[in-house]
């Protein structure tokens, strides 16, 4: 039987964007992006507040479907606790349907959120093997919850077993050369309307091009920076994709063709480039900026972020 906990604890928790599949690692490569969303939460005696601002405001549901809400009681569930009521407020500057891991975020600071509150309650909170694995339960893979959860960039992997598949991901330490512009348009795009555009089936030279290619993304991005334009072709996803939409793949080729390494953000329409010192092309950075893509440099995002309190201070993460 769950422990129900006190009213008036208050946690709160800081988690990244991410770009997952980074060209040829389908499903498996993600990074973190230094574009957060912070939530805060408190424990009350009944009910439910959902406050949310920024991106997705007047347009996410606030009720127990919110995706933080449920990632808040799966976490408390796992731990062995439970709210009597919550008011959850949300900062969300991630943008929504881009491709930068929205709900992977909102999923991974959920849970987060549930480890703020229940180390006030004395318990041991959810480590980052139990993130990953909770996170990726939501979408079915772990690519952008593991980047979400350890921050940097990450290679992930499912082992489907003979029940509920186990999810894990490691940490690889990016080259310290390499810059990234992520090209974010005003368009939104459902994951769900592009994964079906992608054939059930592929060659097995298809197959061998992109093993290769995800094996040398690795190297590349460790490494061998110099090496980023072959690490990151592809031919499983982004040439399906293209069709649907047109601008992101108009964009992604000027790039590639001025001699930039570029791919789909996730299953886009953003799009995300690597450079070691030079700036974009100027035939590029014009495209999209006239098509309504917000373009410029960012960092790394580092790992998700919970504390105790509206602050979110001194804790194992915080």
């Amino acid at each position: 039987m769950s422990l129900l906990l006190p009213s008036g604890l208050a946690g709160s928790a800081e988690v990244a964007a991410s770009s997952a599949n980074l060209g040829p690692g389908f499903d498996s490569a993600g990074l973190a992006l230094a574009l957060y969303d912070r939530i805060t939460v408190e424990t009350t005696d009944g009910g439910l507040t959902v406050e949310v601002t920024g991106e997705g405001a007047g347009q996410v549901p606030t009720g127990p479907e919110h995706l933080v809400v449920r990632a808040i009681h799966r976490g408390l569930a796992a731990t062995g606790f439970r709210a009597a009521g919550l008011v959850v407020k949300c900062h969300n500057a991630i943008p929504h349907s881009r491709g930068l891991g929205s709900s992977a975020a909102a999923v991974v600071g959920g849970l987060a959120i549930a480890n703020a509150l229940v180390a006030q309650a004395d318990s041991e909170p959810l480590g980052d093997d139990e993130l990953i694995q909770l996170s990726s339960e939501f979408e079915g893979h772990p690519d952008n919850a593991s980047a979400a959860v350890l921050g940097g960039a990450v290679v992930s992997w499912t082992d489907a077993g003979s029940g509920t598949p186990d999810y894990a991901a490691a940490r690889i330490s990016l080259h310290p050369d390499i810059r990234l512009f992520p090209g974010i348009p005003g368009v939104r795009s459902s994951t769900a309307e592009t994964r079906v555009l992608l054939p059930a089936q592929v060659s097995h030279e298809a197959a061998r091009f992109n093993l290769s290619r995800a094996a040398l993304l690795v190297v590349a991005l460790t490494a061998r920076p110099d090496l980023l334009m072959a690490a990151t072709e592809d031919v499983l996803h982004q040439p399906q994709r293209a069709a649907a939409m047109p601008a992101s793949a108009e964009y992604l080729r000027l790039l590639r063709r001025g001699g930039v390494p570029a791919v789909l953000s996730g299953a886009g329409p953003a799009v995300l480039a690597f450079t070691t010192g030079a700036e974009l092309p100027a035939q590029a950075v014009d495209f999209g900026t006239a098509n309504g893509f917000a373009i410029a440099e960012m960092a790394v995002g580092g790992p998700v972020r919970w504390g105790p309190g509206a602050a979110g201070v001194s804790s194992t993460r915080w």
